[in-house]
């Protein structure tokens, strides 16, 4: 009781009018971050289709589809991704000093891990969704890719 009206004030006076610009700093290497993860995402399926549009050979098409599945666990690929995020490093430099915010490596790991499994998501549902074409026709099976793309991005 006694701590609870000085720690209500305290937060109401320094921290409460900073969270909407704090918020605002932060999201911009977050958002660019999942930006390049749906960037990725994007070109990994217009490579599969135009390979498949090169060999119209379903064997590979699959065996591409397979490839995309293992995604977000190639570290090269998903670098690009990560290094967006790693401007949160300088940002949250300037929080740590104002507000004592500590374990800003564990920040940055976590919106790296939920970058991650957004990937991990978009992969799966993508193969969800296309895996019954695989046997249609090979005119529409072009056309199924990018439909289904289109929807995970959605």
């Amino acid at each position: 009781a006694t701590v609870s009206e000085p720690a209500q004030k305290c937060c109401t006076e320094n921290i409460q009018p900073f969270l909407t610009s704090i918020l605002e700093e932060l999201m911009g290497p977050v958002s660019s971050g999942f930006t390049e993860v749906r960037s990725l995402f994007d070109r990994e399926v217009n490579e599969i289709i135009q390979d498949f549009h090169k060999s119209n050979d379903t064997a590979k098409l699959k065996e591409n589809v397979d490839q995309l599945l293992s995604l977000p666990f190639n570290s090269v690929k998903m670098e690009p991704c990560y290094l967006k995020v790693n401007l949160l490093q300088e940002l949250l430099q300037d929080l740590r000093s104002r507000f004592k915010v500590y374990h800003i490596d564990l920040v940055i790991q976590r919106t790296q891990n939920f970058m991650q499994e957004l990937m991990e998501n978009a992969v799966y549902t993508f193969e969800q969704l296309f895996s019954p074409s695989l046997q249609a026709d090979s005119a529409k099976v072009a056309t199924t890719i990018e439909k289904v793309k289109l929807r995970v991005l959605k």
